[in-house]
């Protein structure tokens, strides 16, 4: 499978749906756009690694790593995005050290803000493309932070689709996953999930629980 690069386009919120944010991504050589839902704190640090007049008085995550890998001489080589299923984007770290290449997998949010950070190129797969990319019209459809750092967004309808969409697969696929369980099985998960504050699974069994 051939390999397409990619450059970041912008970042886009939605305005009906709180914190919610895709990331634009533009295929070199063509027209096709890949939007990736990520979230507000990835969004916060891709952007700042765009503006390169920003500077946070503390280190973010993404900048501790970049530090910490420099200090033990490890290089983010690549970033490619090998996998998309239900629509979530799996992600690859091509890493090097003393000449030694290997490959992390990583959220794709987290990969890109690395990618920025290390000056890394990013790439995904031909057929990813062709199955996630869309064509937009105009090219200031979407634009990156202004200068005070604000995320603007010309394109509510296409992100709020994009999020729409995304939520109904995510919904689909945790109500296929808890259907075959036992209702001890689920009320051990929904403990689980309160426990550890994913209260949108917790939300998922407990409808499941109560149609039981």
């Amino acid at each position: 499978m051939s390999l397409v690069r990619l450059n970041i386009k912008g970042i886009s919120y939605s305005q009906t749906q709180n914190g919610a944010y895709a990331l634009i991504l533009n295929e070199v050589d063509g027209e096709r756009k890949l939007p990736i839902v990520i979230g507000a704190f990835e969004a916060q640090s891709i952007a700042i690694a765009l503006e390169k007049e920003i500077s946070p008085p503390r280190p973010l995550t993404h900048d501790l790593f970049k530090t910490f890998a420099k200090r033990f001489d490890i290089v983010v080589k690549q970033v490619i995005i090998h996998k998309l299923v239900d629509g979530v984007f799996y992600s690859s770290l091509i890493c090097e050290r003393d000449k030694v290449e290997e490959i992390i997998d990583a959220r794709t949010s987290d990969a890109i803000a690395l990618a920025l950070r290390f000056k890394a190129p990013i790439f995904t797969y031909k057929n990813i493309l062709d199955k996630a990319g869309i064509i937009l019209k105009g090219e200031d459809e979407l634009t990156n932070t202004n200068n005070e750092g604000d995320f603007k967004d010309e394109d509510d309808i296409l992100v709020d689709a994009l999020l729409a969409d995304t939520e109904e697969e995510k919904a689909e696929t945790q109500k296929n996953s808890l259907s075959g369980k036992s209702l001890q099985e689920l009320n051990d998960l929904l403990d689980q999930a309160v426990a550890n504050e994913d209260y949108e699974k917790a939300a998922y069994v407990r409808d499941e629980i109560s149609k039981r």
